[in-house]
């Protein structure tokens, strides 16, 4: 009942914003402040484990690349995909801009005894390279297939699959030392 009641709700929250998606694209502009509104979590949870304390950046920017190019979204049936495509191609590149002011290195994880488990997940993150990281997330986080999560990346499946293997072998490396 719960799982039904779950799969309702998800349905029809995707449901509203196809709607807010199609009168925005008509120029109701009261429906494109609710659009970017109900938008904005979804956008956060992808946004989140990619751009890491980047990630509020990562979200107003793709807040801005929707707002900007909500017209040239074809079949608003694709909305969520669409989005999603923005917020990890955003993430990604707020990411890399963040990664060359403080470079991380993997041997500074702690210990796996630390008090602070959720943090010692975030910190052995933030040491993947923001490739690694958006393939990481789209194919254990969101659940995408290699080549799902390769056209999202803009990359042929076979190197999401390697960035894959390269960033669980760093994490699984560095969560153990």
């Amino acid at each position: 009942m719960t799982a039904d009641l779950t799969d309702r709700t998800q349905k029809d929250a995707g449901e509203r914003g196809v709607a807010l998606a199609r009168a925005a694209r008509a120029g109701d502009t009261l429906a494109l402040h609710r659009l970017l509104d109900h938008l904005t979590p979804y956008i956060a949870r992808i946004c989140a484990p990619i751009a890491l304390a980047d990630a509020p950046d990562a979200t107003q920017e793709t807040l801005l690349a929707v707002f900007r190019s909500l017209r040239s979204l074809k079949d608003p049936q694709a909305l969520y995909g669409w989005v999603r495509a923005i917020a990890v191609r955003e993430a990604v590149r707020i990411a890399r801009r963040a990664a060359r002011v403080h470079p991380a290195e993997l041997a500074d994880v702690p210990e796996r005894g630390d008090p602070q488990l959720a943090a010692d997940i975030d910190d052995v993150l933030a040491r993947l390279s923001p490739e690694h990281r958006a393939v990481l997330v789209m194919r254990d986080v969101e659940g995408l297939d290699e080549e799902a999560a390769a056209a999202l990346l803009g990359v042929p499946a076979g190197t999401a699959k390697s960035r894959l293997h390269r960033a669980r072998m760093s994490f699984r490396k560095a969560w153990s030392s």
